[in-house]
């Protein structure tokens, strides 16, 4: 039987993400999971979404069933595979892929189970998980869509309050006064040179008196 891993690396972090942000995060890969396991053929797939009590555990197990080891094994690298390539995130710890019988991949989160039909059966995880609520891929998806809704709609309003909340468009300021046009100072007339006036001053007084010729 595989043992689960303590923790789970997402990229370089390794930690159990508890917000609710977070959350949705995880169902959003939990989703991923599950359209791997339709694309392969995974039988009588199931998502049990762990009680509270639990939370310290993980969120949801992913539980599904393969025909043979090779199909088990297909499922379980494919959703590895999906997950890192499109989300950057890589499990803590993958076990049982060697016999295929049931693979474990531990994203501390959720934990995908991959079983051989049989070992399902015997193992019957979902029953020694009696709190957990069993979720259908269908009803999880719905889950899921109504959460991003309600997430998408809330943004808005936020926006829509924020916008109504600054004064109308920030009244427009009052164009600037024209600056008073500086005043002119007054031309000032040309004067004379003093020494031009001197000289037709001198000029009229030595005009001599006409002599008369006899």
């Amino acid at each position: 039987m595989p043992q689960r891993g303590a923790t789970i690396e997402t990229g370089e972090h390794s930690h159990r993400m508890t917000t609710t942000e977070a959350r949705q995060q995880t169902r959003i890969l939990v989703q991923a999971a599950v359209q791997v396991c339709e694309d392969k053929k995974g039988e009588d797939t199931r998502i049990l979404e762990l009680d509270p009590i639990d939370s310290g555990l993980s969120d949801f197990f992913l539980v599904t069933s393969a025909s043979n080891d090779r199909q088990s094994v297909a499922i379980a690298d494919e959703i590895e595979h999906k997950l890192k390539k499109e989300f950057g995130v890589f499990p803590n710890s993958v076990e049982g892929r060697q016999k295929g019988e049931w693979i474990l991949l531990d994203y501390v989160d959720f934990v995908v189970h991959v079983f051989l039909a049989e070992r399902r059966a015997f193992y019957d995880i979902e029953r020694l998980r009696k709190s957990a609520r069993p979720v259908s891929p269908a009803e999880f998806d719905a889950e899921l869509k109504a959460a991003l809704a309600e997430k998408t709609a809330a943004v808005r309003k936020k926006a829509a309050t924020k916008a109504k909340a600054k004064p109308a468009a920030a009244k427009a300021e009052p164009a600037p006064k024209p600056k008073k046009a500086a005043k002119k100072a007054p031309a000032k007339t040309a004067k004379r040179p003093v020494a031009q006036k001197a000289v037709k001053k001198t000029a009229a007084k030595k005009k001599p008196a006409a002599k008369e010729t006899r």
